[in-house]
């Protein structure tokens, strides 16, 4: 998916009106699932706190020693560099940040061959990423809460959990490929954890989360927050649900498709 940045802090920004990007080196890699590595990157300190929770991340080529980064506006445009650069730009959840120790955590996964997979798919220690700017997930809290989302979600949906008082009840929905591709997910005592499993059904071709926000029945309540994120034509179904038949209003819910079948895990509009 592709969101907005935060506009810089305008003390950051030099007097010509645009500043660089910040760029992170890779300190560490880990498999988390056969699907999904986790890559650990470490900068300033300044890059570290402001990475978060949705980050903008600049992808280069695999291999490019030097990268054409763009340069980010007062407003928080980013500026690109005329002709040919290599960068892809891309947004993904925080799954961890550490600004003490200038770190952060971002899972990618690695099914299609988009710049962001192929680049985390080759990342080792020592390669560049670059961060753009940031932006908020788009959830707000709820007494009941329904979070449903495929892969590419579960570092926004933890996220989502860890904040989210005791009290909180409702449900997750998560959209995988089979058991080894389920992560461990802390959550209140009243919110339950489903995983739905696809087997041999290619990502994105798969209907079990608006079959299963289908099966449910409306909640009933005005203390309830509806979160979705997954493929685009999986969400556009779970959103007409949640504003039809489960009548949301638009405070009460936020579908966004993270990504678009057939289109190389590029973000969708």
């Amino acid at each position: 998916m592709l969101v907005g940045v935060r506009p810089a802090d305008p003390t950051s920004v030099p007097p010509g009106g645009l500043r660089p990007v910040h760029v992170l080196t890779v300190r560490a890699v880990t498999s988390v699932t056969p699907s999904v590595r986790r890559v650990t990157l470490a900068g300033p300190v300044a890059a570290a706190t402001s990475a978060g929770p949705t980050v903008s991340v600049l992808v280069p080529r695999v291999g490019d020693p030097a990268p054409r980064w763009p340069q980010v506006a007062r407003d928080g445009r980013i500026v690109w560099p005329q002709g040919s650069h290599g960068v892809a730009l891309r947004s993904y959840t925080a799954r961890r940040e550490d600004p003490a120790a200038g770190e952060v955590d971002v899972d990618f996964v690695l099914h299609g061959d988009g710049p962001a997979a192929t680049w985390a798919a080759a990342a080792a220690p020592g390669a560049v990423l670059g961060v753009a700017g940031s932006g908020p997930l788009g959830h707000r809290p709820a007494g009941r809460l329904l979070l449903a989302g495929d892969e590419t979600a579960l570092p926004a949906i933890s996220r989502i959990l860890a904040e989210a008082a005791p009290g909180t009840t409702g449900l997750v929905l998560l959209e995988v490929a089979d058991a080894a591709e389920e992560q461990p997910l802390p959550a209140p005592p009243g919110v339950e954890l489903r995983w739905l499993h696809r087997g041999t059904t290619p990502p994105g071709a798969s209907t079990l989360l608006a079959e299963a926000v289908a099966a449910r029945p409306p909640p009933g309540a005005e203390d309830v927050f509806a979160w979705v994120a997954a493929e685009s034509a999986a969400v556009r179904s779970v959103r007409a649900d949640l504003r039809g038949r489960w009548g949301l209003s638009r405070a009460q819910h936020h579908a966004i498709g993270y990504w678009r079948r057939g289109r190389a895990m590029a973000p969708a509009p």
